[in-house]
C-alpha cells in the first residue's frame, strides 16, 4: 500500500474507515489520528502518568476496605501495582476530536517464535521481564525467566488477525502494548476503549484509546478487559486471568447443542439442501464425464469408463476442489449429476461440529474414540470447571487448542495453563480437547520413542443405506524428537505435521512396513485387532454423523458421494474388564484431502476410488467395506 494521499482524510477513511467502525472508534476522532499516525504522534504524555500504588502490607492495621480493594485489583504480573491517571490540568473531553491518542506495541510475534523471540532478540526479555514484574537481572537470558514470561504473558497479551494473505499470513498476531498501554488496569465501567489499527501506508499496527466519558485531573483511565462480553458468568470466565476465582458449581455436562444451532450453521454457510429425489440408475456400460480442478485427478483417473470434458454443464459428475453449495438448484435441474461432496459434510470436518455430533454416541463426555472436547465460544464456563475439577483431583491437566476449520496444525496449541486457554478464546473460533498424555509411541532407531498417526482415507457411497469404505493403504506421520510432557512448545516433539515445515526431516514408512515393525514392538496387539478398533470408531462416527436428518445430520442426497481423511492417534486406555488396551482417538476429518502421496505410491488410486463410488465396483479395488 502506498501513503494515504498525504494527509487527505478521505483517503485515510477509504483505506481505514471499514476497521475503524468495526472497532467502534468515533467519527470525530477520525481526522486526529490519521494526523498522528501519519506524523507518529504518541503524545499520551502530555495527557496521562504512570502512578505506582503501594500495596497494603498485610501486617499493617489498616484500612481493610482498601485492603480488601488492593486484592481484587486485576493488576497483571507479580511486581508492584500501577495505575494510569489523567495529569493533564484541563482533565480530557470526550467531545474534543483530539481526544485520540496512539498505543505503541512493544512486542508483536505469533505464539510459535515467542521463545525463540525472547531467547534471542537483544533486550526483548529484559524489557518483557520489567514490563510483567519479573525478576530478571542477568545479561544472558535463562530459561527460567522466559518460561515465566511465557506464562505471564497471556495477562498482558493482545490480539488481532489479517483479514488476507495465506493460511500461514492469517494465524492470529499476539502484541504487548507498551510499558504506558500495558499498565491501564481493568474496570467493569471502564473510562476509555483501546482496538488495535493496522496502519497500512506503514504497515504497522498500533493501539488506538479514546475516552468514553470526559475526565478531570486526577482521574484514572481504565478499560474493559472483557469487552463485548455482557453475560456475567462468561464475564467471570474472561477475567479469570486477572480476578481469579472457581467455577466448580458450574456443572461440566455439555449435551448435544439445539436443532437451532445446526439450523444457524446452515445459514451461515450459504448451503442450500436439496430436493428428495429418486436413486439415478445408469446404464452399465455408461461412460461417465468428469468435470475437475484437481489436478491430481486430472493426472491420474485412467479408467476407461471416465472421460474428462472441461464443460461443467455437460458433466455426469462433479468433482470439485472446494465446497459446493447450491444442492436445491443441481437437484431440480440435474438430479442424475453426480458430486464429490454430500450436503451438511462439515458436521463431520468442522472441529466443533465433530465433538456435537460425536455426544450422540457416548453421552455428554462424548465416545471414547473422540477426545474430551469443548467448544471455547459456547462452552467456555463448562470446561473451566472441568479444568478446576481435574486440578483439585491431581489429574493431568494437559489440553490441546485447535482453531475450528484450519489444517496442518496451523494455530494449535499445546498447554497446561488455563490462562492461556481462556486468552486463546479471543483470537478465533477454537475447541479446546484434551492433549493425550499417554499415546502409544513407536521407536525410531534414530530417536526413541516418538509420537505417531494415522491417516486413513474412507469413502462414502451413501447415507441411506450407509455404505462407507476404508482404502487399504494407510499412511503414517510420526514426530521427530522422543516424546515426554513437557517443551510444549517443541514443534518436532508433540507434532507429527512435517511435510509443509521448512528445513525439517519428514520420516516415512510405508504401511506394509509399519506394521511387522509395530507388531515386533508390541507383540501383545496384532495390527488386525486393533484396525479393527479403528473401524469400529469409524462406523459408529458416521452412524451418529447421519442418524438425524439434514441439517442435524449429513444429508441423505442419493447423488452424492464423497472421499475424507480421518487422523488418528492410538492413546493407552483401560477397558471395562481392566485390560490395557490400544484405543483409537479420531482427531480430525478433512474435506477434500492432499492424496498428493497416494497417488505416486498408488498409481491406481483414483481407479479405485472412482470405481467404488461412482460404478459401484468395489470388488476389484484395494477397498475394505466398513459399514
Amino acid at each position: 500500500m502506498s501513503g494515504d494521499g498525504e494527509g487527505d482524510p478521505a483517503a485515510f477513511v477509504a483505506l481505514h474507515g471499514a476497521a475503524l467502525r468495526a472497532s467502534g472508534v468515533p467519527a470525530r476522532y477520525w481526522e486526529s489520528l490519521s494526523r498522528k499516525l501519519r506524523g507518529e504522534v504518541f503524545d499520551a504524555g502530555d495527557y496521562f502518568g504512570i502512578m505506582q500504588v503501594e500495596e497494603v502490607d498485610d501486617e499493617e492495621e489498616g484500612d481493610e476496605e482498601m485492603e480488601e480493594q488492593l486484592k481484587k485489583k486485576p493488576n497483571p504480573g507479580n511486581g508492584p501495582c500501577f495505575k494510569v491517571i489523567v495529569t493533564n490540568e484541563n482533565g480530557l473531553q470526550a467531545s474534543n476530536p483530539n481526544s485520540v491518542f496512539l498505543i505503541d506495541h512493544a512486542w508483536t510475534y505469533r505464539v510459535e517464535h515467542a521463545r525463540q523471540q525472547l531467547l534471542h532478540v537483544p533486550g526483548l526479555l529484559h524489557r518483557m521481564a520489567n514490563l510483567m514484574g519479573i525478576d530478571f537481572h542477568g545479561e544472558i537470558p535463562d530459561e527460567g525467566s522466559i518460561e515465566q514470561v511465557l506464562r505471564e504473558m497471556w495477562k498482558y497479551n493482545q490480539t488481532y488477525q489479517l483479514s488476507q494473505g495465506t493460511a500461514e499470513e492469517k494465524v492470529p498476531v499476539w502484541y504487548i502494548m507498551d510499558e504506558f498501554g500495558s499498565r491501564i488496569q481493568h474496570s467493569d465501567q471502564p473510562s476509555f476503549a483501546t482496538a488495535p489499527l493496522f496502519y497500512m501506508p506503514q504497515q504497522i499496527a498500533y493501539t488506538v484509546l479514546w475516552p468514553l466519558r470526559d475526565l478531570e485531573t486526577g482521574d484514572e483511565v481504565t478499560r474493559d478487559y472483557a469487552y463485548g462480553e455482557t453475560d456475567r458468568l462468561i464475564r467471570k470466565c474472561v477475567l479469570l486471568p486477572w480476578v481469579p476465582d472457581e467455577v466448580l458449581d458450574v456443572s461440566c455436562f455439555t449435551p448435544e447443542p439445539s436443532d437451532e444451532y445446526y439450523q444457524a450453521i446452515l445459514a451461515e454457510n450459504k448451503e442450500k439442501l436439496p430436493v428428495v429425489i429418486n436413486a439415478p440408475v445408469y446404464a452399465k456400460d455408461r461412460v461417465f464425464k468428469v468435470f475437475t480442478d484437481i489436478q491430481q485427478v486430472l493426472n491420474n483417473l485412467s479408467h476407461p469408463r471416465f472421460v474428462f470434458t472441461d464443460s461443467e454443464g455437460e458433466a455426469d459428475i462433479l468433482y470439485n476442489f472446494s465446497h459446493f453449495k447450491d444442492y436445491r438448484k443441481l437437484s431440480e435441474e440435474r438430479p442424475e449429476v453426480m458430486v464429490n461432496q454430500f450436503p451438511c459434510e462439515n458436521l463431520l470436518t468442522v472441529k466443533d461440529c465433530l465433538a456435537s455430533v460425536a455426544r450422540r454416541a457416548g453421552g455428554p463426555d462424548g465416545p471414547r474414540w473422540l477426545p474430551r472436547t469443548f467448544n471455547l465460544q459456547t462452552e467456555l464456563p463448562q470446561f473451566i470447571s472441568y479444568f478446576q475439577q481435574r486440578e483439585r483431583r491431581g489429574e493431568d491437566n494437559h489440553w490441546i487448542c485447535k482453531p475450528w476449520n484450519l489444517a496442518r496444525s496451523l494455530d494449535t496449541h499445546i498447554t497446561n495453563s488455563l490462562n492461556n486457554i481462556i486468552r486463546h478464546r479471543e483470537s478465533s473460533p477454537k475447541v479446546v480437547c484434551k492433549y493425550i498424555e499417554d499415546p502409544v509411541l513407536f521407536h525410531r532407531e534414530d530417536v526413541g520413542m516418538v509420537k505417531f498417526d494415522i491417516r486413513y482415507v474412507v469413502l462414502l457411497r451413501s447415507v441411506k443405506p450407509l455404505r462407507l469404505y476404508s482404502y487399504d493403504v494407510f499412511w503414517l506421520r510420526f514426530s521427530n524428537r522422543a516424546f515426554s510432557l513437557d517443551d510444549l512448545d517443541d514443534y518436532e516433539k508433540h507434532f507429527t505435521v512435517m511435510n509443509y515445515a521448512p528445513g525439517v526431516t519428514l520420516k516415512q514408512v510405508h504401511c506394509e512396513d509399519f506394521i511387522p515393525l509395530f507388531e515386533k514392538q508390541y507383540p501383545e496387539y496384532p495390527w488386525t485387532t486393533v484396525q479393527v478398533n479403528i473401524f469400529k470408531a469409524f462406523a459408529e462416527l458416521f452412524q451418529v454423523a447421519s442418524a438425524k436428518p439434514a441439517p442435524l445430520g449429513i444429508c441423505d442426497y442419493p447423488s452424492s458421494r464423497a472421499i475424507y481423511a480421518i487422523d488418528l492417534m492410538l492413546k493407552w486406555d483401560t477397558s471395562r474388564e481392566g485390560k490395557r488396551i490400544m484405543q483409537p482417538q479420531i482427531l480430525e476429518v478433512n474435506f477434500n484431502p492432499d492424496c498428493d502421496r497416494a497417488c505416486k505410491y498408488h498409481p491406481t488410486f483414483f481407479n479405485d476410488v472412482f470405481s467404488t463410488l461412482f460404478l459401484d465396483e468395489p470388488d476389484d479395488c484395494h477397498v475394505t467395506c466398513i459399514v
